[in-house]
Parts: C-alpha cells; sequence; structure tokens
C-alpha cells in the first residue's frame, strides 16, 4: 500500500526498535589497528599528518598492543621502518628484521592477539619503490623472489597472516607455494587484491617513510578510474590462493566493496587509509563536523557495501565507543 496506510517513519519514533531493525552492526571484532614498528628504544615520534599515531620502538609497540587488546581490537597489521634500506628491499627478509621482531615480541607477551604482517618493499628500499627497479620501473618478477623469502620469514617470526600490498601479478600464487614448501599451509593470505594508484596515501608514506624517490606507482597500483579491472584483479588472487581480499583505499572504492563481495562472496577485507583519516580528524580538530559521529558513519557504510574486516587508524576509538568507554 501507499501513504497514508504506509508509514515508513513507524519504525524510527523508539530508539529501542530502531536498533531492532538496523540492518548494519559495527562490531569490535571487524576491526585491525595499523601500527608502525620502528627500530631503537624508547622510541615514540609522533606522526605530524595522523593524529594520535607513532612510530613505536618494540618494546612500546607491544604496549601499545596491550591497550589495543584490552579496548576489544584483536588484530593488528604491521608496518616496518628499519635502521638502514637497500636497492631490493631484501632487509625485509632478515631474520631480525624490525617486523620480525616486533611479532616475536608481541606474541610473547600477548599471544591471543592476531598478527598481521604487511608485505612489501616500499619501506625497505632506498628507492621508495614497492619492488626491484630495472630499465627505471619496478620489475615484476624479480619482486616476487623477495616477496615470497620476506613472507616466509615473517611466518617463521610467528606472524598469523600475510598481507601482500604490493600490486605484483602473480604474487599470491609464488608466496602460497613458498609458505606451503616451508610448513606453513596454514597461515592464510589476505591480498591487497585492488589497491589503487590513490592520493588519499599521503599521511602513510609520512609515517612509514616509504615515499617514492622519483616517478609514481601508477604502473603497478590501479588506475582510480577502473571497477571492471578490480574484479579481475580480485579474481586472480583468489585463483592463486588467496584466502581474504581487500580493497584499497575504502571510502571512494564502496562501489567496488560492493561488487568484490557481491562478484565473489568470500571474505572482504577494506583499508580505511590514512588520508580518509588524517581528513577527519583534521575537520574535527577545526570545529567543522562532529568528529566521532562521522567516523562510525564512515566505518558503518564501510560495512554496509560488504567489508567483512576494516582496517582502520580509528579502531580503538571506534571500539571505545561501541563498548560504551568513550
Amino acid at each position: 500500500m501507499t501513504f497514508p496506510v504506509t508509514r515508513l517513519r513507524r519504525l524510527r519514533y523508539n530508539s529501542v526498535l530502531r536498533q531492532m531493525v538496523t540492518e548494519t552492526k559495527l562490531s569490535a571484532d571487524d576491526f585491525v589497528m595499523p601500527l608502525f614498528v620502528c627500530s631503537g628504544t624508547n622510541v615514540k615520534n609522533h606522526i605530524n599528518s595522523m593524529p594520535g599515531n607513532y612510530q613505536l620502538s618494540v618494546e612500546l609497540l607491544v604496549e601499545e598492543c596491550k591497550t589495543i587488546y584490552a579496548a576489544g581490537v584483536k588484530s593488528v597489521l604491521l608496518f616496518g621502518i628499519p635502521a638502514h634500506k637497500d636497492e631490493d628491499g631484501s632487509v625485509a627478509c632478515e631474520h631480525n628484521g624490525i617486523v620480525q621482531q616486533a611479532i616475536r615480541a608481541i606474541k610473547k607477551e600477548l599471544k591471543d592477539l592476531y598478527v598481521i604482517a604487511d608485505v612489501c618493499n616500499c619501506e625497505y628500499t632506498t628507492h621508495g619503490h614497492c619492488g626491484t627497479i630495472i630499465d627505471g620501473d619496478v620489475d615484476n618478477d624479480s619482486t616476487l623472489i623477495t616477496l615470497a623469502k620476506q613472507s616466509v620469514s615473517l611466518a617463521e617470526a610467528g606472524a598469523d597472516m600475510i598481507a601482500p600490498s604490493d600490486m605484483m601479478d602473480g604474487r599470491v600464487g609464488v608466496i602460497r607455494a613458498q609458505l606451503d614448501a616451508n610448513g606453513f599451509e596454514k597461515i592464510p593470505i589476505m591480498a591487497y587484491s585492488a589497491k589503487y594508484a590513490s592520493g588519499f596515501y599521503g599521511p602513510f608514506r609520512e609515517a612509514a617513510e616509504s615515499a617514492p624517490k622519483f616517478g609514481n606507482r601508477a604502473t603497478y597500483q590501479m588506475n582510480p578510474a577502473n571497477s571492471n579491472e578490480a574484479i579481475r584483479e580480485v579474481a586472480q588472487d583468489i585463483a592463486e590462493g588467496a584466502d581474504i581480499v581487500m580493497v584499497k583505499p575504502a571510502l571512494s572504492y564502496l562501489d567496488v566493496i560492493y561488487r568484490v563481495k557481491n562478484e565473489f562472496n568470500m571474505p572482504v577485507a577494506a583499508y580505511n587509509v590514512s588520508g580518509e583519516f588524517s581528513m577527519l580528524k583534521a575537520a574535527a580538530e577545526k570545529g567543522w563536523i562532529d568528529g566521532p559521529r562521522v567516523m562510525m558513519e564512515i566505518l558503518t557504510s564501510i560495512k554496509r557495501a560488504g567489508a567483512d574486516i576494516i582496517i582502520t587508524y580509528h579502531a580503538v576509538e571506534a571500539a571505545n565507543i561501541l563498548n560504551g568507554k568513550y
């Protein structure tokens, strides 16, 4: 029937009823908190463009993880800032690499915290690109060798999940084969499957000290104008053995998240990236928006679009709101 018999506002007048018919509900279980670990002792470097986020030395990172876990966020995603870099990112494969050290330290203190290790070379190369440079561009196949070694090293350190973010063709299959060959067949892969060449990564590049020294990443990260290509990228990663696929960034690519979830019906992660985080914080600081309210609206939109996992720098703040601690 039509108005006035059908009045959709009847379901909105009472707060209890509104909660009962809420279609999309966030939980702290949805969130993964990204963290940046650096060398040294008692190091806590403020990241200017990301309020409340820091580069942390290992022992302070462990303490931060305790706070995160206490808030109800059960998973972290680790990025490393090494003491030195090299041409091809081999430093990321070292037994005592900075992320490897962090994983061991976290697992010693918080064995139930789920630790995801990002796999890429941009933080570890002198040139800031995500792989080995040959003839002025990132060489796909030689980069795969380093990525696979890095993945095995991180699994040996105790990582619960491997998350390749480099966007090289074929990397999921190569990493899967090497993990399995080294006895890590139970370690899942969360592939950054549709990672766009986005302008929203600026604050992260400050945090991870990973800005490219020349050119850009357009030859390996995706064209922001393309959606069908994202489906092809995701399909390829699934065929190679990805257990979870990711869309990055999240907010400007909600349509892609929706398409991926509906097309493949498998676990989908979305990365609410640094630029999205920093824009909200800057606007809230100026009093232009209600920061916590807009934060929860954004996170809800990401889940509504189809994301099962939301990687976000808002994780602890959002979890505290959901748990009534804010």
